[in-house]
């Protein structure tokens, strides 16, 4: 038996709720894999399969200039789509939050987070990352 994508997303969603927003996202795919398997099913992870979609990224922290340049040449270098931004200064605050289509990367989610990390860490700034589903998971009303 095959699953559709829309199948596979609805058994990850239950997994999310079962496992808890902080479970690792090894733990919920190994989850996904035993339900598919007991349903008489057969569903292979692609490597890249987390890494495509939109992300949202969430940064905020001490204003000052090259914000904006590093967080967008990283997102540039990595082959990234920025879709949607929002930006407000509040004194000597800033937020940001973006909404990126990683699907053209050859880089992986993981990967994407790492070179941000670099980024927050130089500007000693926090940034964030979360897949579009999660997000739009755990904010559901």
């Amino acid at each position: 038996m095959k699953f559709s994508e829309e199948e596979i997303r609805k058994i990850t969603f239950e997994a999310i709720n079962e496992l808890g927003d902080n479970a690792p996202p090894e733990a919920i795919k190994e989850l996904v894999r035993k339900r598919v398997e007991a349903l008489g099913g057969e569903y292979q992870f692609k490597k890249n399969e987390a890494s495509f979609g939109r992300v949202i990224l969430t940064s905020f922290g001490m204003n000052h200039p090259g914000i904006v340049a590093s967080v967008t040449k990283a997102l540039s270098d990595a082959n990234c789509d920025i879709q949607d931004l929002s930006q407000k200064i509040l004194g000597d605050f800033y937020t940001m939050i973006m909404v990126v289509d990683i699907s053209g990367s050859p880089k992986d989610l993981r990967d994407i987070q790492e070179d941000l990390n670099k980024v927050a860490e130089e500007q000693k700034i926090k940034i964030y990352l979360q897949h579009e589903d999660v997000f739009r998971y755990m904010h559901r009303i």
